[in-house]
């Protein structure tokens, strides 16, 4: 009997003690008591009815997704010509109002449906006497700048009648070189190629603003009966040089190319180009947004 009254007592004794933490914690957080009425025991306190005020707390906004459903877009592949991809490239990436030069504007194909009036527009070429590798430019004043160098290894020959695009083909060679042989027998073949890009690359570099953009084409060939991937081959020099690649479209002809003799396929014809988007960043304590690419191929190089 005397053991189970301690227990009844014990029980009581922690139903009081817990009942005056709650006390406190509600106190704490500021909710009115009041002890209870004559008579009745005061070890134990009860709360006053607490006033509804949900209905003034202002309750957080949920959160409201933006933009519309659309599939107007700029898209990375078209089968298409130049003059309907580039507008869209500067769509996307030429504020209106940037001074954007084009050193390799040849016949203007790229433009035909763009309104030049919207930029500051600075067209060059070896034809109207202006080299991509000396531009009459000052340092740090392109916002923008257009590179399109003839990019097949066969227009950039020691001999005339080695040049590609000869015979019924002249009007090829019409429109993307200056139909001249090249007298630099250092490099040649594909060499001759990158080093045109690259060349070029570095003096546009020194127009150009910090955070300026680059748009370069350039299609990938099989030279010497080798595979020669060019959009790699520049995209991993220009960021030597400080250019990261922030975009990249895909061109492909609306016709079929041909070949005037053919034996043995041993490649697949290349029938799509490129258009490269790179921003310069020129700030030497700036790092490239994906830098870990050149300095990851180095190190496994000498693996």
């Amino acid at each position: 009997m005397l053991k189970d009254t301690a227990l009844t007592m014990e029980t009581d004794m922690r139903y009081v003690i817990n009942a005056n933490k709650l006390l406190v914690g509600a106190l704490a957080l500021g909710f009115p008591f009041e002890m209870a009425r004559a008579g009745e025991s005061s070890d134990v306190v009860t709360p006053q009815a607490i006033p509804d005020t949900s209905a003034n707390v202002v309750q957080p906004k949920k959160r409201v997704q933006g933009g519309v459903t659309s599939n107007d877009l700029v898209f990375s592949a078209y089968t298409s010509d130049n003059s309907i991809v580039f507008p869209q490239i500067l769509k996307l990436w030429v504020p209106d109002g940037s001074v954007i030069a084009d050193v390799t504007y040849g016949k203007g194909v790229f433009w035909r449906n763009v309104d030049t009036s919207k930029y500051t527009f600075l067209p060059s070429d070896l034809k109207t006497g202006v080299d991509a590798r000396h531009l009459p430019y000052k340092s740090d004043y392109l916002d923008a700048a257009v590179l399109d160098p003839p990019y097949m290894e066969g227009l950039y020959r020691f001999k005339n009648d080695a040049l590609a695009g000869a015979g019924t083909h002249e009007a090829f060679r019409d429109y993307y070189s200056n139909s001249q042989t090249t007298d630099d027998k250092e490099l040649k073949y594909h060499d001759k190629v990158l080093d045109m890009y690259l060349s070029i690359g570095l003096e546009v570099r020194r127009c150009m603003k910090d955070g300026a953009i680059f748009i370069v084409k350039c299609q990938d060939e099989v030279s010497a009966n080798r595979q020669k991937l060019t959009h790699v081959e520049i995209i991993y020099a220009y960021e030597k040089m400080g250019f990261y690649c922030e975009d990249l479209f895909v061109v492909v002809r609306n016709n079929k190319p041909s070949v005037s003799r053919i034996k043995k396929q041993v490649h697949a014809r290349k029938n799509h180009s490129y258009f490269l988007v790179f921003r310069l960043c020129k700030a030497k304590d700036k790092k490239l947004p994906y830098s870990n690419f050149g300095s990851l191929l180095d190190a496994y190089s000498t693996r």
